[in-house]
């Protein structure tokens, strides 16, 4: 439905069609030029709910303007798709649009515009912590606190590291 549609997406140089869409198991995300109309692609995922019979989450619904930053600017304060112009489709108030230096989560990576690296991490590092406190309760033995590390500093942070890049001020962090 969205490569039928007249949705432009991305278009990379020496690549024939167009990026308009990943999908990786109930987690999609859809790509638009400035000049793509939201409501046509609220209309497809409609379409596509019915016919599968799946729920699209509105709520869930996070728009990231990429390209110079008065677009982003303008589609954040203005709600409209096309930026400045305002000849795109208004987004509903019950999207959040992502601002600068925000992130947004897209398969496990943290994605934004002007976006610190070390911020990303920040989460990662809280819930290693509370981790490490809760099994601190336990007294584990010079043993058991080697296998806790392992097990909570390399499960938390491998995945994200992979997919982001670890600063190397959160590495200091880590020892």
């Amino acid at each position: 439905m969205l490569r039928q549609s007249d949705l432009q997406g991305f278009q990379v140089p020496g690549v024939e069609e167009r990026i308009i869409a990943t999908l990786f198991a109930d987690d999609t995300t859809v790509f638009l030029a400035q000049y793509d109309n939201f409501e046509e692609l609220t209309m497809i995922l409609g379409d596509w709910c019915i016919a599968s019979g799946a729920k699209f989450n509105i709520d869930k619904t996070e728009i990231l303007p990429i390209g110079v930053p008065s677009h982003h600017d303008a589609v954040y304060h203005h709600r409209n798709s096309a930026g400045l112009d305002m000849t795109g489709s208004q987004i509903p108030e019950e999207i959040k649009v992502a601002s600068d230096g925000e992130a947004v989560r897209t398969l496990g990576a943290w994605v934004g515009n002007g976006v610190k690296q070390a911020d990303v991490w920040t989460r990662t590092l809280d819930k290693i912590e509370e981790n490490l406190q809760r099994w601190e309760l336990g007294h584990p033995t010079m043993e058991g606190r080697q296998l806790i590390i392992l097990m909570v500093v390399s499960g938390m942070t491998q995945y994200l590291t992979k997919v982001q890049g670890m600063p190397q001020s959160i590495e200091k962090c880590l020892e």
